[in-house]
Formats: structure tokens, C-alpha cells, sequence
């Protein structure tokens, strides 16, 4: 029996025999698509290349995409763990041909690799087209020997794929395979289709024309092929399983499921093994994309299915973190096909560590409310929206997390009314989120790369070049001239300035023609065309004259600074706080640098202390800082790191800094920091001068950041806290090394003084007309109501415990006035609190002296007024309370 990974070689090697260039699958975070979450299908990183926008040296290509739905149009959540063939993650395999061969070729291809490769029955499969398509459904006889009754005609958009409301479009012809008559279903097309006796195992799609917007076809010029075929289905049905979830990949991640909970993963918890083995794939992957569990966009999406997994774990029992320790088997399971995953291993495992301790924390509550809400619905009847909108607000339980909870049930949410008190409260996070990804007006930039090819960067050796201006851009439009004063984006076929990327800020300067100036405010990248973003400030300028370019010498030189030592931050971090540590942003700009990183709670003084002292030292190493040009391949072979969710081409540039025996990075073994990176450089790690760190604090769940300055801003710090120092030292007369040990001297005294001092109010407060003997009786009870001078909030409390403890049974009332602020405090002894409240007590003064509220306990309350002007009235009024007490 062919295992998931040996059909996923299988279709590869096939197309790969077949001329097609094997492409590696695009990260799940689109790069070419703002309309979209998540890449659901393999077509997605080829968008350009079919809309013509982008060229590429491959006319036909194969791959194995990594797909997620899980969000917005495309969302199976619901379904997932119920059902036999829904996920969240799932793999699309794939064979494209942009512009190289259309039908004649793609259909003989499927029905070769299904039949001889793959094995599969003839007389078992059968094929849908769309109703006009008789050119395909000529092909499909003529190759696989079909009858009109297996080639089924589809007037719907079911068999007609569009990439828009304009722009290509095409029929298609879908492949189904037929279990037998022992499961129930219908052929597509028929009233039974739902059924599962016939199951859709392959979609073939022929990109033929282009949609206008008056809804006029007209064929293209380069007839494409767009392919997609699940893995998890074909892998299903070559090892003669009926159900995606008894494939070896999954079931293996089912039973690591089963004995993480101890439990069967064939009893009554089946279905939570599957949420569990699913969710546990599409979490690791997005993570190793570079998605963190946030409240908004993709990272919400991902703490929902993180969520949901978890509660499912909680349902078999678990009782501490499950999800990291199944990380391993998915790693065993397609590590190989995916290296991400390996390399993300640890961060994927601290990730899901954290935010599952996290969830738990709150779980047990937000079933508890759940359940209560329950009992007190008729039976059968839905949980309102407002108690579901609790739930989400309070819990942090997502709407679809309550659905899934009441589906077991067989209850539903009044979802009509989730969304009203959603509305209502005007809730930050979202369900529904539009995608992002690359600029919208992203299309003009394609079309100068078209024309102009892309910008070639030459500021790794210089900071001064010439050029020639190929197209000026105002207002997202070419333009034929820029005036003074104008303000223009500026093009050129090769430039010296950096576009900003991987954190490192655009370069700002100045390009010079023969007519005129510009002086260039940041740079930007879409598209490999690179925009300098200027303001006309001599004369004129125009497309096709030459031109000067100069980056500003001091800037970048303090970008550099600030880059350079990020990655040496980077390594100290990993070898101070663990392996899990990874770049999650950073900020490298000429002023300061910023960087994020994964980590679970704050840095101590002493790590810090370690991680700066190991930046200074590698600094003053002062050696070389080499990049090489390599595979990414070859990059990690020798230990490079790489940003998790970056693009990588071909070629990467590796940066090295730092010689340490026994690193286990570079080639020879010594290498410190080893980075896979676009930026620019110091020299040599001593051109740095120097490294201090700011200031370290939470960035988000799971992130820290830091925040530091290198060379003359690091020294301009130092001498201000040294600065600072000597101020202090001299108005405490001490020596600098002194300065800690007497401030906490100081301190000490202070707080002293503060302990006389509130003794002293007290006792003064506490004179007057004798304390106890000065008490009235009430109703049997012993009263003392007092206004009092010069006592804070603070010292109140315990003014009220001494005067009640003088009375042995009785109430106090204590109205207070100190720094333009007006208290009152109420005490009642302990026998007497069933007849009397100090709460009661405290909003009954407070109300007579203009204010209201107050809180506390029955036996002491506190509370505030504006003023203590009506002090007796607040009195008498307390005094008609207690004489009303029973």
C-alpha cells in the first residue's frame, strides 16, 4: 500500500519525467493575492504567470501545495472532524502549463499517471465537462475509450472556472472515481450526487479565454492548464479507504493523538482524535509560515483552529497541554517533504505550549457559563446571542468554537443575535477579514518590470552610481515629467539606494539629470521595479535622461550599524534564552533598532546583562562580515537561519559574522551568526562601535521586543545615564559606586517617615474628645462619627480598625479631607454586621455629601465625595440609618 508521501513522489516524478519544472510550494500567506487569507489551492502562486503580469524561465511546472481553508469564502471549519474528506490543511497536487500545451496533452497525462502510475480501475472512473466543451469530451474517448454515458455534460459553473468577474476563465473537466453500488450516491449531475458513492478525484481546468466586463468571451492567445487534485483523496482511494481520515499520514497523527489523551482512538472520542489530527497540521504549518495567534487577520484565524483543537483534547480528558507534544510525529510524518516544519520545530511546539497553558486557564470557566446557560433553555431551544457574545467577549471562545461545543448537543445559536450584540459593543476582532498581500495598484508596477525589466541594485558595493530614468510614476499613473515642487515616484534601470525590506528601512538621497534634482525621501520595492520616492527640487525631470544617484553616506552608514548588529542580537538571544527563539520583526532603521522575537515571558536583569555583554564582545572582535551567494539548500545545509514565512528565490545571499569554535555553523564548523539576508552591511562587526540595550517589553502573546542603539547613538545614551548619575550622586554627596546603596537608604528612611507620619495623623485623629468616650448609642448601638483633617485615603483604614477595636462593639464613621481629595471610611464590628453594613454606611455619607458609590465589605467600606462641606448632614444621616437598623 502506497503511503501519502510515496503518491506525492509519484505525481511529482511523473510530471517531472514530463518536462514540467518542480516548483516547492509557496508559503501559506499569499504574496501576489490581497483578496485572499490563506493559499487554498495550487494555482495561487502561478496568478501572475497566468494574468501575464510575471514571466518565468519554465513554461510548465508541478506541484504540492500546501493548502489552508479556513477563513472567509473558503471555509471548512465547521465540517472538519465530521466529516470524510473535509480539512482545514490539506495538500493540492498539480501540474500548470502557461501557455505550453492545453487538452490534447493534459487530459492523456491524467488518465496515463491514474491508470498505469497510480493503478487505478478504468472501468471505475468517469469524467464531467462542461455541456459546450466537445473537444475535451472527443479527447477523453478517443484516450480512455469513454461512452457518452461517462463523459457527463455540466451546464453549471460547477464545470466552468473563472479567476474574477473578468479576466481568464475556462471549462473544465472534473474525474470521478465509482466506489460500487454499496454506497449510496449518484453520478454527478443527478438528484443523488451528494452521495459518496461517486467522489470527485481530480479537477482539470482549461484556461481558454478572457471574460470582459460586458460579459464577452474572446479566446487567448496562450491556452493554459490549471490542474488541482487532493492528496488526502487520491491517497484515500489508492489505499482503499473510504474516509481521508484512515490514510496512513492522518491515522498515524490520530493514534500520537490517542496516546497523548490515553484514550481510543476508535471510541466514543473518534471524532476529537480527528479535530485534533487535522488542526494540529494546519496550526504547525501556518506557524512555520510566520503566523502568530493574534485577535485580528490571519492570526486570529489561527487561534480559533488552535482553540478548537485544544477543546477537543480537553473533551477526551486532558488535563495539561497536548498539541506540542504531537509536533514530533507530524515532524516524522512530513518533515521530509516540508524542511519548514523542521526547522520551525521548536517554535511551532513553544507556540502551541503557550497558548494552549493560555487557554485552559479560561476553558473550564467558559463551559461552566455554558452549561448554566443551557439549563435554563426549553428543551431543544438555541443559546441566545447575547450568551454566545459572552462567551467570545469574556472567554475568548470564537463563535464557531460555541457551535461546535453545542452541535454534540444538538443545539444552535441564535447567530442573528451574536452579531447584533457584536454590533452593539462594537467588538475588535472580527470572523470575516478581506486578506492581504501586495499593493492593489500592484498591476503598473508589473507592467514597467514588463517593459523596463526590474531594478538592479548595486548598493551592496557602492553608494553612488549612475543610472537611467526608464519611467516616473505620479498619483499610481506613468507620467511624462515631474516640475519642481512635484511629487513623483522615480524609476531607474539600476539604482545604489535599498527599498525597504526584512525590517531594514528604505535609503533616502538625491538623484541628479541634466535638468533638474529630486530629493529622494525613502525607497520601495513591488515587483523588483524600485520606486525612490521624491520631491522635485530643481528644475524638471524626465523619463529616458541619465541621472546621478547618491545615497545619503551617514544614514546609511548607521542603518548598516544597526542591521549588522540585529543579527548579532539575534544569536546571542538564541544561545541566552533557547533554540525556540525566531525573528517575528524587526525595525533597522538610522536612528535606532527594533526586534521581535518569539519568547514566552519577560527577560531577566541577569539575561540581559549576558545578551549585551555577547553583542560587545563579537563587536569588538572585529572581524570580517562576509556574504555569500548560495541555494537555500546549501544555505541550511550549513546552518543558516531563515525568516519563517520569507519568499526565498533560487539564489539567497548569506551573511556571516563572528568566529566562535565548535558554532556548528558555516562551513568550517566556527562561524557565529549565519543569516540568510537581503540587507546591507558593516565591514567588518567592529564598524558597529558599540551595542546598548533600551528597553526590552511585550510586543504581543508569545513576542518580546527589543530596543537598542549601536555606535555614536549607543555612546550619545551612555553619556546621558552616566550624566544623569553624576547629577544624583551629587545631590545625595555621594560617590557614583554609592549612588544604588543610598538611594536604597533613602528609600528605607522614606518609608519610615511615611510609617511615623501616619501613625502620628492617626493618633491625632484618633484625640479629640477621647476616642470610645466620645461614642453615642443609637438604638443599642455605639456610634462614633468623625470628621478629620490632614488624613489620606490610605491611612483611613486602619484610623477605623483602631477606633473600632476601642469600642468593642459598635460602628464608625470617618469623613476625611487631605491633598484636595474627600473620603469617607465606615467600620462595624464583627457581631453587629448582620444588622448593619459599612457599605451601606459609606454610600448613605457619600450621597449626602454630593457624590455616590462606595464599596468594601460589610465590616469596613471606603468611598468618595467631592467635598466635605455638608460633613454633619452625612453624619446625621448615618445616625438615622443605624437608628433604623434592626
Amino acid at each position: 500500500m502506497p503511503s501519502l508521501n510515496d503518491i506525492r513522489s509519484t505525481f511529482l516524478d511523473f510530471y517531472d519525467r514530463n518536462g514540467h519544472q518542480v516548483v516547492e510550494s509557496s508559503p501559506l500567506v499569499p504574496r501576489n493575492d490581497p483578496t485572499l487569507m490563506f493559499a487554498n489551492s495550487g494555482m495561487v502562486q502561478f496568478k501572475n504567470v497566468f494574468t501575464g503580469v510575471e514571466k518565468r524561465d519554465y513554461r510548465r511546472a508541478t506541484t504540492a501545495q500546501k493548502c489552508v481553508r479556513a477563513g472567509g469564502k473558503h471555509n471548512d471549519l465547521d465540517n472538519v472532524g465530521y466529516t470524510a474528506r473535509h480539512h482545514t490543511f490539506f495538500e493540492m497536487l498539480g501540474n500548470f502549463s502557461f501557455g505550453d500545451y492545453f487538452k490534447d496533452q493534459a487530459i492523456p497525462y491524467a488518465w496515463e499517471l491514474l491508470t498505469r502510475d497510480f493503478g487505478l480501475d478504468k472501468d471505475r472512473l468517469l469524467v464531467t465537462v462542461y455541456h459546450t466543451d466537445d473537444e475535451a469530451a472527443e479527447i477523453w474517448k478517443k484516450v480512455a475509450g469513454f461512452s457518452d454515458d461517462r463523459i457527463i455534460r455540466i451546464p453549471t459553473d460547477d464545470n466552468f472556472w473563472r479567476m474574477g468577474p473578468t479576466g481568464p476563465c475556462g471549462p473544465s473537466t472534473e474525474i470521478f472515481y465509482d466506489h460500487g453500488p454499496s454506497i449510496w450516491g449518484g453520478p454527478p449531475g443527478s438528484k443523488d450526487e451528494d452521495g459518496d458513492r461517486f467522489i470527485e478525484i481530480w479537477n482539470l481546468v482549461f484556461m481558454q479565454f478572457e471574460q470582459f466586463e460586458d460579459g464577452t468571451m474572446k479566446p487567448l492567445p496562450n491556452p493554459s492548464i490549471d490542474t488541482g487534485m487532493g492528496l488526502e483523496r487520491i491517497g484515500a482511494l489508492l489505499q482503499g479507504k473510504h474516509d481521508n481520515y484512515d490514510t496512513d499520514l492522518m491515522r498515524s497523527l490520530i493514534e500520537a493523538s490517542a496516546n497523548a489523551t490515553s484514550s481510543d482512538p476508535d471510541g466514543p472520542g473518534k471524532v476529537h482524535h480527528r479535530v485534533i489530527a487535522d488542526h494540529l497540521r494546519s496550526t504547525s504549518f501556518l506557524i512555520a509560515d510566520g503566523v502568530m495567534p493574534s485577535n485580528e487577520g490571519r492570526g486570529y484565524v489561527l487561534r480559533r483552529i488552535m482553540r478548537r483543537a485544544m477543546r477537543h483534547a480537553h473533551m477526551l480528558g486532558a488535563k495539561d497541554p497536548v498539541m506540542y507534544r504531537l509536533v514530533p510525529a507530524l515532524v516524522r510524518q512530513m518533515g521530509a517533504a516540508y524542511p519548514e516544519l523542521s526547522r520551525a520545530q521548536s517554535m511551532i511546539e513553544e507556540t502551541l505550549k503557550t497558548e494552549e497553558t493560555r487557554f485552559k486557564q479560561t476553558l473550564d470557566r467558559g463551559l461552566r457559563l455554558l452549561d448554566d446557560e443551557i439549563t435554563r433553555l426549553p428543551e431543544g431551544a438555541d443559546l441566545p446571542g447575547e450568551a454566545a457574545f459572552k462567551l467570545y467577549d469574556t472567554y475568548g471562545f470564537p463563535l464557531d468554537l460555541t457551535q461546535d461545543a453545542l452541535r454534540e448537543k444538538g443545539r444552535g445559536v441564535d447567530t442573528a443575535g451574536f452579531d447584533s450584540a457584536m454590533a452593539e459593543q462594537k467588538a475588535k476582532a472580527r470572523a470575516a477579514w478581506a486578506g492581504s498581500g501586495e499593493s492593489k495598484d500592484a498591476a503598473i508596477w508589473y507592467d514597467l518590470a514588463e517593459k523596463h525589466g526590474t531594478t538592479e541594485f548595486l548598493g551592496y558595493d557602492t553608494e553612488e552610481a549612475e543610472g537611467q530614468i526608464v519611467a516616473l510614476v505620479v498619483d499610481g499613473a506613468a507620467a511624462t515629467g515631474a516640475k519642481l515642487g512635484d511629487k513623483v515616484q522615480i524609476i531607474v534601470n539600476q539604482s545604489p539606494f535599498y527599498a525597504e525590506s526584512g525590517g531594514q528601512v528604505g535609503d533616502t538621497g538625491l538623484i541628479k539629470t541634466e535638468t533638474g534634482a529630486a530629493r529622494v525621501t525613502d525607497t520601495k520595492k513591488v515587483a523588483g521595479v524600485y520606486a525612490h520616492i521624491a520631491e522635485v527640487t530643481l528644475g524638471t525631470i524626465q523619463p529616458g535622461q541619465g541621472a546621478q544617484l547618491s545615497v545619503d553616506h551617514e544614514r546609511r552608514g548607521m542603518i548598516r550599524a544597526n542591521h549588522s548588529a540585529t543579527h548579532l542580537l539575534h544569536e546571542a538571544l538564541r544561545r541566552t534564552l533557547g533554540d525556540h527563539v525566531a525573528q517575528r520583526g524587526s525595525l533597522n532603521a538610522h536612528d535606532r533598532l527594533r526586534f521581535d522575537f518569539s519568547h514566552g515571558k519577560a527577560l531577566t536583569a541577569e539575561e540581559i546583562g549576558k545578551i549585551e555583554r555577547e553583542v560587545n564582545d563579537f563587536i569588538r572582535q572585529n572581524s570580517p562580515v562576509e556574504t555569500r551567494i548560495m541555494t537555500p539548500d546549501d544555505a541550511r545545509a550549513i546552518g543558516a537561519q531563515a525568516l519563517f514565512g520569507e519568499k526565498y528565490g533560487d539564489e539567497v545571499r548569506v551573511v556571516s559574522m563572528g568566529r566562535q569554535a565548535n558554532s556548528g555553523k558555516g562551513a568550517d564548523g566556527k562561524t557565529y551568526s549565519l543569516e540568510l539576508c537581503g540587507g546591507t552591511h558593516v565591514g567588518r562587526t567592529g564598524d558597529i562601535g558599540m551595542f546598548a540595550l533600551t528597553a526590552e517589553t511585550a510586543s504581543a502573546a508569545g513576542i518580546r521586543r527589543i530596543e537598542a542603539l549601536t555606535g555614536q547613538a549607543a555612546m550619545a545614551e551612555l553619556r546621558r545615564v552616566d550624566q544623569e548619575l553624576s547629577e544624583i550622586a551629587g545631590l545625595l554627596k555621594a560617590q557614583s559606586g554609592d549612588v544604588v546603596n543610598k538611594v536604597r537608604a533613602l528609600a528605607e528612611e522614606r518609608k519610615s517617615l511615611a510609617n511615623e507620619v501616619a501613625q502620628l495623623k492617626r493618633q491625632l485623629a484618633m484625640g479629640g474628645a477621647g476616642g470610645a468616650a466620645e461614642a453615642k448609642e443609637i438604638g443599642g448601638v455605639r456610634f462614633i462619627g468623625r470628621r478629620v483633617d490632614g488624613v489620606g485615603g490610605k491611612e483611613l483604614g486602619a484610623l477605623v480598625d483602631e477606633m473600632k477595636a476601642q469600642l468593642g462593639s459598635g460602628a464608625v464613621l470617618v469623613l476625611a479631607e487631605a491633598d484636595g481629595k474627600a473620603t469617607v471610611a465606615a467600620g462595624v464590628t464583627p457581631d453587629l454586621t448582620d444588622r448593619i453594613s459599612a457599605v451601606t454606611m459609606v454610600q448613605t455619607a457619600t450621597a449626602a455629601l454630593g457624590g455616590k458609590g462606595g464599596g468594601g465589605r460589610p465590616d469596613r467600606a471606603q468611598g468618595g465625595a467631592p467635598d466635605l462641606a455638608k460633613a454633619d448632614a452625612a453624619i446625621a444621616d448615618v445616625e438615622k440609618l443605624i437608628g433604623g437598623a434592626k
